[in-house]
C-alpha cells in the first residue's frame, strides 16, 4: 500500500457540526440582503446569488470561481463591483460572525487536526469552494481549527472546480504532489467520497447531511471524528 501523504478535511458537517444548507443558509441569506438593501432590492440580489453559485458549479475551470461568480453575479445585482464590493465586506467582517451561533463546534476537530500535523502529512481543509476566503476563515475559527498552518484552505478566489467535480480534488492533488492513492479525504457527504473515483482513500464521518444513497463506491474506512487521529498513527505506518 502506498504510504499516506496528504489529509484532506471537509469543513461543514465534519470538523464542524451543522448542515450548511438547512442551519447556516437561510440566516446567511437573510443577513446579506439586509446588510445591502439600500443598494439593492432583497429579490434581486438573491437572484444574483444563485446564478452566481450556478455559474460556480457550472464553468469549465479556465477561470477561478471567484471570476466566474462575479462575472454573473455583479451584472445581475445592476451594480459594479466597486459599488457592492465594500458592502459585501462589511458583512463579512461585521455580520457574518454572528453566524456562529448555528454551528456547533466538535470538540475532537482541533485534536485530530494537530494530529494531521504532528504525523508529518500535508494537510489541506477541502471545504466546497463557494465561499471566499474570509467567510472560510471565520467557519475554521468556529470549528476552532483556523490557526494551523495548512497546505491549502479551498476557497472561491484559489480553486477552478467545487465538488463533486473530480477536477477539484485533481487541483489539489496537483498543488502538493501527491498521487491520489497517497491521499485521505475525510468528509460526511457523497461529494466527499466521490474522491475514491480518482483513487484517493474516503473516511466517511456520519451525520445528518450524509445520503448513502449518494456514496459509490463505498469508503475505505468509517466511523466517528474522534477515530480518526488512531487511524491516522496506523496509516503512517504504512
Amino acid at each position: 500500500m502506498t504510504r499516506l501523504q496528504a489529509v484532506l478535511f471537509d469543513l461543514d458537517g465534519t470538523l464542524l457540526d451543522y448542515d450548511l444548507v438547512e442551519d447556516l443558509m437561510p440566516h446567511y441569506f437573510r443577513g446579506l440582503t439586509a446588510c445591502c438593501a439600500d443598494l439593492a432590492p432583497a429579490e434581486q440580489l438573491l437572484h444574483a446569488l444563485q446564478q452566481g453559485t450556478f455559474a460556480i458549479a457550472g464553468h469549465d475551470g479556465a477561470r477561478t470561481n471567484e471570476e466566474a461568480f462575479e462575472a454573473v453575479f455583479y451584472p445581475l445585482t445592476g451594480l459594479t463591483r466597486e459599488q457592492l464590493y465594500p458592502r459585501l465586506e462589511t458583512f463579512y467582517t461585521e455580520d457574518f460572525p454572528d453566524l456562529r451561533r448555528y454551528a456547533r463546534p466538535r470538540p475532537a476537530a482541533p485534536r485530530v487536526v494537530q494530529t494531521a500535523f504532528e504525523l508529518g502529512y500535508d494537510v489541506v481543509i477541502a471545504t466546497n469552494p463557494y465561499f471566499p476566503a474570509i467567510a472560510t476563515r471565520e467557519r475554521l475559527a468556529w470549528a476552532g481549527v483556523a490557526d494551523f498552518p495548512y497546505h491549502k484552505v479551498t476557497t472561491y478566489e484559489n480553486s477552478h472546480y467545487v465538488k463533486p467535480d473530480l477536477r477539484y480534488f485533481q487541483e489539489i492533488l496537483d498543488e502538493l504532489a501527491c498521487p491520489p492513492e497517497a491521499a485521505l479525504m475525510i468528509g460526511d457527504e457523497g461529494m466527499d467520497m466521490v474522491a475514491a473515483r480518482i483513487g484517493c482513500q474516503t473516511y466517511l464521518v456520519p451525520g445528518p447531511a450524509t445520503d448513502r444513497s449518494e456514496i459509490s463506491p463505498p469508503p475505505t474506512y468509517e466511523g466517528q471524528l474522534e477515530e480518526v487521529a488512531p487511524l491516522l498513527y496506523r496509516l503512517r505506518g504504512n
